[in-house]
């Protein structure tokens, strides 16, 4: 693994880290783009798997967006735009021809993708697994405001509990009381991986609203390249679906992929079939 601290256009830092064959050429590279509260710690056994799955002459670059692990705070006039800012860094610093989008990196992913459209940062190759995109309304925000005032009084267990329920509509985990859920997870954010959690979610805010604030539209996206791949979890929230299949159809020449076994934490978790197919994308 290869470690490094890019500058930012602004004056921050990218903590970017580098897996597989560390002088692959731009065309052999993939960036991952993480999902909202998650570090590039998380995704270091994916990139890991990833790189093994594309092969000798393959890299995959993975980085900490602002306010997570050796990476700058978010800025005080942080947006979408400067996620967009920073792909483009991270692109310049490794010639990566290549990029995916998990979960709200998705989202990232497709907002600075259609910016580079017709541009020398279109990328030869997109994916996106599950990307947290709010297209025409599709996902309910209504949490959001709560989730807020929740983190900023120092409500952990509320926090979390608001943020569940919002993200995952009609789960078994939806249906306990609030008031129950709330304690259950002030437990569980005494965990390892949930006190990291509880550390992002003043990030959290600002990257949701970037993310979710205004809904999106289909017809904004119609500029992706045609190669662009679409993949979503059997096992996710079902608005993942909608979202990719409404992208799909406004996006000519793209594709659509169902993992039925796969989950909305499939690739953090690195699951042997999904790091398959992403991987046949690729090199395909």
């Amino acid at each position: 693994m290869k470690e490094q601290e890019v500058p930012t256009h602004d004056g921050g830092r990218l903590a970017l880290y580098s897996y597989g064959t560390e002088d692959a050429p731009g065309e052999r590279r993939v960036v991952v783009i993480g999902g909202a509260f998650l570090t590039a710690l998380i995704y270091r056994p994916f990139s890991m798997a990833l790189a093994d799955g594309l092969g000798d002459g393959w890299a995959v670059d993975v980085y900490d967006r602002r306010g997570r692990g050796n990476s700058t705070e978010q800025p005080a006039d942080y947006s979408m735009a400067t996620e967009i800012a920073d792909v483009r860094t991270v692109m310049d610093a490794t010639g990566a021809r290549n990029v995916l989008g998990h979960s709200l990196g998705g989202s990232v992913a497709l907002n600075a993708v259609q910016e580079f459209a017709g541009t020398p940062y279109e990328p030869d190759k997109l994916a996106v697994y599950d990307a947290a995109v709010n297209i025409d309304g599709s996902i309910d925000m209504s949490w959001l405001d709560d989730f807020e005032a929740a983190v900023n009084a120092g409500k952990v267990g509320h926090a979390m509990a608001r943020m569940k329920n919002g993200m995952q509509p009609g789960t078994a985990l939806s249906k306990v009381p609030e008031p129950v859920l709330a304690g259950l997870m002030a437990v569980v954010s005494r965990t390892k991986v949930n006190k990291m959690l509880r550390e992002l979610m003043p990030t959290g805010v600002g990257e949701l609203r970037a993310a979710y604030d205004e809904a999106e539209h289909v017809r904004n996206f119609a500029v992706l390249p045609a190669n662009t791949h679409f993949m979503v979890g059997g096992k996710s929230p079902s608005y993942y679906k909608v979202t990719a299949q409404r992208l799909h159809a406004a996006v000519p020449g793209s594709t659509f992929e169902l993992s039925p076994k796969g989950f909305h934490g499939s690739i953090p978790a690195a699951v042997k079939e999904l790091v398959t197919d992403i991987a046949e994308y690729f090199k395909g």
